[in-house]
């Protein structure tokens, strides 16, 4: 694998009508955030090969929303990312390796957010990067990282869509 991108669901229903976390839904402004924000990682030039989604209805939705800025991309659906830590994220990332060239992982915070935060230490980010994803990972929130031929990450950006006209942070 050549790139990582963590992409966190957008903006879900504070409930779901089943009273269950994982069938909450997006909201209107979360379809179009998550829209927007595929487009925004297409135009930057972002390709993935291979999605790999928590099963969740919020995640699933975001990427059904985001999925048409990209072409033919494939697409898994595991229960094991719903609020899964950093360490089951990266073992999935792990598990992943030689299946695609870019792979994007569509998951919920802390966990993202956490996994986003150990590869920009391992990647020796700046400062600044550091300080920008730490303060913040909103809902459509992206962070992407590339890796050379030993697995050593460098970080490649993060998106929020609050910067490109989407909505609040949240």
């Amino acid at each position: 694998m050549q790139r990582l991108i963590l992409l966190r669901h957008a903006k879900a229903e504070g409930r779901s009508d089943s009273g269950e976390d994982f069938d909450r839904r997006l909201t209107e402004r979360g379809r179009q955030d998550a829209a927007l924000m595929g487009r925004v990682l297409a135009e930057a030039g972002f390709r993935p090969d291979l999605a790999i989604v928590s099963s969740a209805a919020r995640t699933r939705e975001t990427w059904a929303a985001a999925a048409p800025a990209f072409a033919d991309v494939a697409a898994e659906f595991d229960k094991r990312l719903y609020h899964a830590a950093s360490g089951t994220i990266r073992a999935m990332v792990e598990a992943a390796e030689g299946r695609a060239d870019t792979l994007v992982i569509v998951g919920h915070n802390p966990g993202l957010h956490l996994c986003a935060m150990e590869l920009l230490i391992e990647a020796a980010a700046s400062g600044h990067e550091m300080q920008r994803v730490q303060s913040k990972f909103p809902t459509a929130a992206a962070a992407a990282f590339r890796f050379d031929e030993a697995g050593r990450p460098s970080f490649d950006g993060a998106w929020f869509p609050s910067e490109h006209g989407g909505g609040s942070e949240g």
